[in-house]
């Protein structure tokens, strides 16, 4: 990021446009993307949480048509399909765009690497489809919708205006500690997801019935693989809040003047609780359809959130890096 800067002084930096030009209409599309994509992670948590995977049986058509009637689960089914091509056709226009007028090499990849996903995103949605859902094709469909919506959302921050603007001067020392954090949470959040899918598309739902008990046990017995999967779910959540806790007191006590950290700390930490929250409602309702399908988009936000977390804590050190040796340049030479 710091060789396609320009930097005015020790404390700017400014990202700029082939056109040597920051472009807010890029941002700003970036950012509809990314929201259109969080829709379509709800929409894709509707299908399995309302069993309407199956509903129309055939892939790319429905039913042999381009817009069957939206009855009964179609509604979800094709409704998801309809999503998902829309997302398509937006990340060709956003790869396009920052092929055209982004300026930084890595940006541009990142614009052709979202449309080489989302592409066999939706080849990996037909086989399922195809193949009458079997669970290895759809827990590698969940991962990778996962994946692509962290792609998107990072390019939606790489154009934003607070990443352009340089930070006010941090230490070094203690950025470093909040960099491995940030990254060790955000790391554990794409695993827990990872497990979260393996638990939904094996039926492992409510292979423990019960909560925060399993089956009135600390530990329940591991009789079946579903009950192992669904606990492992429930204690990695442990994990991960424990991860994301320390991160946000680690910038509260060192990092408070960087509003670019403690405001995604605060955040993240916030979505953490209510998606706890929401696995519990999820139990407790054995499965309702609005609880499990926000559960769903919950996580989604959680790992974009981190993502969001670890990318300004690396930037925060970067530029930091950049202005030191800025300010010793000058000093060398004056």
């Amino acid at each position: 990021m710091i060789a396609n800067a320009t930097v005015t002084s020790p404390g700017q930096m400014t990202p700029r446009r082939r056109d040597g030009i920051p472009s807010r209409a890029l941002h700003r599309y970036a950012v509809c993307v990314a929201v259109c994509t969080a829709l379509l992670v709800f929409a894709g948590g509707l299908v399995t949480s309302t069993g309407a995977g199956l509903s129309v049986p055939d892939w790319p058509l429905s039913y042999g048509m381009v817009f069957p009637p939206m009855v009964g689960n179609v509604l979800y089914e094709h409704g998801h399909r309809m999503i998902a091509t829309t997302v398509g056709l937006m990340t060709i226009v956003l790869a396009i765009w920052l092929q055209r007028r982004e300026a930084r090499p890595r940006v541009r990849r990142l614009g052709w690497l979202a449309l080489a996903a989302v592409v066999l995103q939706g080849v990996l949605g037909g086989i399922t489809v195809l193949l009458m859902l079997p669970p290895e094709v759809s827990i590698a469909h969940a991962c990778l919708g996962q994946t692509f919506f962290c792609i998107v959302v990072a390019i939606a921050l790489l154009t934003s205006p607070s990443w352009q603007a340089a930070p006010p001067p941090c230490p070094l020392a203690g950025n470093g500690t909040t960099r491995a954090l940030a990254v060790a949470s955000a790391a554990a959040v794409f695993l827990q997801l990872v497990l979260g899918a393996l638990m939904r598309h094996t039926g492992a739902g409510l292979a423990i019935p019960d909560y925060p008990l399993a089956f009135g046990r600390l530990v329940p017995q591991f009789t079946t693989l579903g009950i192992a999967v669904h606990f492992a779910h429930r204690t990695f959540a442990l994990v991960v809040a424990a991860c994301i806790a320390a991160t946000t007191i680690r910038i509260l006590r060192h990092q408070s003047a960087q509003p670019e950290l403690w405001q995604p700390a605060i955040l993240l930490l916030g979505l953490v609780l209510t998606q706890i929250a929401l696995g519990a409602f999820t139990i407790w309702s054995a499965k309702a359809v609005v609880p499990t399908t926000l559960h769903v988009l919950g996580g989604a936000l959680i790992l974009a959130t981190s993502l969001v977390l670890a990318m300004r804590s690396f930037h925060l050190l970067s530029v930091e890096g950049a202005r030191r040796n800025a300010v010793l340049s000058q000093a060398v030479t004056s």
